[in-house]
């Protein structure tokens, strides 16, 4: 088999490069070593960047986004039993968010890439890419017992964190950052009506919570779990209680609780690759970066990435400009890194922290007292939420 470029991993990301790709005339193929049934059951945030919005649109996948999905155009930070709404639209210019779960982006980009007759082949084992630095990369896998063989001018790495494309790339020549937080977040899908119309994020004594959506009928709500913590120890009784203990009074009294539909704690981490290229290997989302999901960035962080490397390649492709290429990690580490800074800024600032002293609790006080009493600091929040603009890759 030979494709222009092969795109390792049928996430979101992967399937929306070569969505863009196809779109464009660049053939690729996808390896996924999972079913399409699995990457479908992934539950996973579902809050999308201005920017991710108008690339989806672009690669024409947006019709059902667009018919579905929820434009928000604020959000709350409850603190102090008070909320205070970041108007994102009237601090932006009219820039918003779109509440769409990755799920149903999922669906609709497998829906697209079955009716243009690309190539996906799911259930691809032993995944091994070869010559990565050289002239002429190529990955091997096994397909039904088969042993095969797929050359490619370019390799797309959108595999996620555990994915065997930074794994290639020999250790010495990668430079990576990383910072773990002491707990985790344990979540519960139902089918409830939310409990308002906007995201509400909840700084609390007793911890964190967030109460989110999927749509008018599925609420999906968070509250933050110490490490270590046993899925088994917390019935939804326990959650609905502790989860009303932390917001405000307001808006705990008007909670729709039922049984959860599905329920899972997940860890909280910050993580930088770097550089997130090697010779004509280039590492997308996950197989790069990783954020806390405080202040909905890793989707978006991937969006970007497929965004740079699909211009990239119309140029290469188009025009010849091979020396973009060079510039690939250097372009997007710097949207990369401001992006970890807000999920850091939103994580440090929201949650509580075992070995947090009395100091450490009033800055944080002081830090949402100022942000949220200033236009400016409305407007840096505002800002960072919508997504800063895609960086340019001339």
């Amino acid at each position: 088999m030979k494709t222009q470029v092969a795109i390792i991993g049928a996430g979101p990301s992967g399937l929306l490069l070569g969505q863009l790709l196809h779109r464009h005339g660049i053939d690729n193929v996808i390896l996924e070593r999972r079913s399409g049934e699995y990457v479908l059951s992934r539950i996973r945030a579902g809050v999308l960047e201005q920017g991710m919005v108008d690339l989806l649109r672009e690669a024409g996948v947006g019709e059902r986004m667009d018919a579905e999905g929820l434009t928000h155009g604020g959000f709350e930070l409850a603190f102090e039993n008070r909320r205070v709404r970041v108007d994102l639209a009237g601090l932006t210019g009219g820039k918003t968010v779109m509440v769409y779960g990755q799920t149903e982006l999922t669906r609709d980009l497998m829906a697209a890439r079955r009716e243009a007759g690309a190539t996906t082949l799911y259930q691809a084992d032993d995944v091994q890419l070869h010559d990565v630095d050289g002239e002429s990369p190529y990955v091997t896998f096994v397909k039904d017992g088969q042993r095969q063989t797929l050359a490619c001018d370019y390799i797309a790495g959108c595999d996620g964190y555990h994915g065997v494309s930074r794994q290639t790339i020999p250790a010495e020549r990668l430079k990576t950052f990383e910072r773990t937080y002491p707990f985790g977040w344990l979540g519960v899908l139902s089918d409830t009506p939310p409990v308002s119309d906007e995201l509400i994020y909840a700084s609390h004594a007793r911890g964190f919570a967030l109460c989110s959506m999927r749509s008018a009928r599925r609420s999906r709500y968070y509250v933050q779990v110490p490490e270590g913590e046993q899925l088994e120890a917390w019935s939804d009784a326990r959650f609905w209680a502790e989860l009303k203990a932390r917001l405000p009074d307001d808006v705990a009294a008007r909670l729709v609780t039922g049984p959860s539909i599905e329920k899972s704690i997940a860890p909280l981490r910050s993580f930088v690759a770097e550089p997130m290229r090697y010779g004509r290997l280039f590492l997308v989302g996950d197989a790069a970066h990783i954020v806390p999901p405080t202040g909905a960035k890793g989707l978006n962080l991937a969006a970007s990435d497929v965004s740079t490397l699909y211009r990239i390649m119309l140029e290469v492709y188009r025009e010849g400009r091979v020396e973009l290429i060079e510039r690939y990690s250097e372009i997007c580490l710097r949207r990369v890194w401001k992006a970890v800074r807000f999920s850091w800024w939103m994580t440090a600032n929201l949650h509580r922290f075992s070995d947090q002293e009395d100091f450490g609790r009033r800055i944080q006080q002081a830090e949402l007292g100022y942000y949220t009493a200033s236009r400016a600091g409305l407007t840096t929040i505002a800002e960072n939420y919508v997504g800063l603009p895609y960086e340019a890759i001339e």
